[in-house]
């Protein structure tokens, strides 16, 4: 009898090929150890409230009215809800055809794709248009979108950032492309080089491969970097002279931890280079509100903005949407609420800004505890996290651990990474997950654990790591590799 269509020999190679390792073996050990009762801190995901980020609560208002306008009905409801939440929610149920149960446009309500267009309008000081944004159940979705579209097959490209967030390698692979890797430099920073991003496109070219795309993830996942105005301009130049297509992952544009390099979108360096780079260069650009100080990961919001992309292939895109219907419209109203918050002198404004900006100080306390911790460890250096939600130190691993890790048949990092999660309950993601230089290890955990956690969980990884050296270094000392 030949094998049936759902049968794993006969399935969709592309399908098997696809690698996820944040919810790989390390998550799947770490779900075990937890069924079997013990304690595990999920730092394996930037999933803030699933450890402890209370939601913001003006939002949180609008979506409940909208979710059970009755209420909006009950002449108590401004005993229980601020005037404003309540303004916001008779506001998107106007604009929204039969209320959240209801699909929306498949490009998203045009309202609040109005209200995104004036957001980057502000933040970027360039008009906007509401025609060329699309909502979408997060940004993954809107990627996944935008590499179906680009991707024809093996021979089709994609430039992306090693160590890179493994969404990329998996989509990719998913539609039959080819993934090209440009390695991002580890001592300077995790900083871009751009001979490097030559030698990957000439090295690519070389096998028969057309590069069509590049992909910058600004601030940096899980490496934490944010791009200067300088670097931006530099890739933008590279891809208006190599004819690539620019996908700006910025979903982490609310979550910068220092002051010299605030965040900067890759649209408005392309807008203030003049032409004819600013009408020329291909962009799609893409935000979530499952970061920042929201964190609302399980709403599933997000949006692409396209720039200089012909009218025929926005139109393309618009009936691949449409297959979907709609996108989940709930989080439609929380993207509206991201990008057009509370304004100074609106009731619930101080109470807004009283919780973000703690969010934000707390985190960035976080990201200074974790980088100051890893770098009192024995065998791990870290840069300081920059921007975005993660820490990625650098493990020097002894040669006879990566001897063991070969004996028990595992990447050495993974290894390392299954040792730490069944020694101390933190549960992480090994470096080779994300892509990373021959001969050199890494793992990727969140900033996100509890600030009044921080502490205790650190000490636990010294006390993992210092007794994980003591077993398999040889004592004669050992240097970086």
């Amino acid at each position: 009898m030949p094998p049936k269509a759902l049968d794993y020999e006969s399935l969709n190679e592309n399908v098997k090929k696809v690698q996820y390792a944040v919810r790989g073996e390390l998550y799947l050990r770490a779900s075990e150890l937890q069924k079997e009762g013990k304690k595990v801190i999920f730092t394996n995901v930037g999933n803030p409230h699933a450890l402890g980020q209370k939601p913001l609560t003006f939002p949180r208002q609008v979506v409940a009215l909208c979710q059970a306008p009755f209420l909006l009905d009950d002449p108590n409801v401004g005993l229980i809800f601020p005037a404003d939440a309540i303004s916001r929610a008779k506001h998107y149920l106007s604009i929204t055809a039969g209320g959240l149960g209801a699909y929306s446009d498949s490009r998203g309500i045009p309202g609040v794709r109005k209200e995104v267009a004036e957001f980057i309008e502000r933040r970027d000081g360039y008009p906007s248009d509401p025609e060329l944004i699309y909502l979408t159940d997060g940004a993954s979705k809107g990627v996944m979108q935008i590499l179906n579209t680009i991707i024809r097959g093996e021979g089709d490209g994609v430039l992306v950032p090693v160590p890179q967030y493994p969404l990329y390698s998996a989509a990719i692979s998913l539609f039959g492309g080819s993934l090209v890797p440009y390695y991002l430099e580890e001592t300077a920073n995790w900083g871009l080089d751009l001979n490097n991003l030559r030698q990957s496109v000439a090295q690519a070219r070389s096998k028969g491969i057309t590069v069509r795309a590049m992909v910058i993830i600004n601030p940096g996942n899980p490496t934490g970097q944010c791009l200067s105005e300088a670097n931006l301009r530099e890739i933008l130049n590279f891809c208006f002279h190599e004819g690539l297509v620019l996908l700006g992952d910025e979903v982490y544009q609310q979550n910068i931890y220092q002051d010299e390099r605030p965040f900067i979108s890759a649209r408005k360096v392309l807008m203030g280079m003049g032409l004819p780079i600013s009408k020329e260069v291909q962009l799609v650009s893409f935000h979530t509100v499952s970061k920042g100080y929201w964190g609302e990961c399980g709403q599933r919001g997000g949006y692409f903005e396209m720039t200089n992309i012909p009218p025929q292939t926005v139109d393309e895109i618009y009936k691949v949407a449409s297959i979907a219907l709609s996108p989940n419209v709930p989080a439609q109203i929380f993207m509206g609420l991201m990008v057009n918050p509370p304004k100074p002198g609106d009731i619930s404004y101080e109470q807004f800004v009283r919780e973000s900006k703690g969010i934000l100080e707390s985190l960035r306390k976080r990201a200074r505890i974790m980088t100051d911790g890893f770098n009192n460890c024995r065998n791990v250096v870290c840069n300081f996290t920059e921007g975005a939600m993660y820490s990625f130190p650098q493990i020097r691993l002894p040669p006879r651990a990566i001897e063991a890790a070969k004996r028990a048949g595992k990447v050495a990092d993974v290894f390392y990474c299954l040792k730490l999660l069944e020694a101390t309950g933190i549960s992480t993601v090994p470096g080779s997950g994300f892509g990373q230089k021959e001969g050199v290890f890494h793992l990727r955990t969140t900033i996100l654990p509890a600030e009044e956690d921080m502490p205790a969980i650190m000490d636990s990884f010294k006390k993992f790591n210092d007794e994980f050296m003591e077993q398999y270094e040889d004592h004669r000392g050992y240097s970086r590799m």
